[in-house]
C-alpha cells in the first residue's frame, strides 16, 4: 500500500466545496483545510505510487475550484 499527500490550491471562496467533495472520494483516508500557503492537505492510499497519480489527475484535479496540486509521496522502506 502506498501513501501520499496532496497539498491543494483553490479559487478564493471555494474551501468548503472542495474540501467536502475531495473528503468524499473513497481512496481518501483524510484531509483538512489548512492557512497558509495552501488552502488543503488530503491524504491518500492506493495499490503504488502510479496509482495515486493517476487519481490526483483524474480525481481531486477534476473537483471544480481546484487551481493546482502538489503531491508527495511517503517513502516505502
Amino acid at each position: 500500500m502506498s501513501v501520499g499527500y496532496v497539498l491543494v490550491n483553490v479559487e478564493p471562496g471555494s474551501e468548503v466545496e472542495v474540501f467536502n467533495a475531495a473528503s468524499k472520494l473513497s481512496f481518501v483516508t483524510d484531509s483538512n483545510l489548512l492557512f497558509g500557503d495552501h488552502d488543503l492537505i488530503v491524504k491518500l492510499e492506493a495499490e503504488n505510487m502510479g496509482d495515486i497519480a493517476r487519481l490526483v489527475v483524474e480525481s481531486i484535479r477534476a473537483i471544480p475550484g481546484v487551481l493546482n496540486t502538489k503531491t508527495l509521496a511517503c517513502a516505502e522502506m
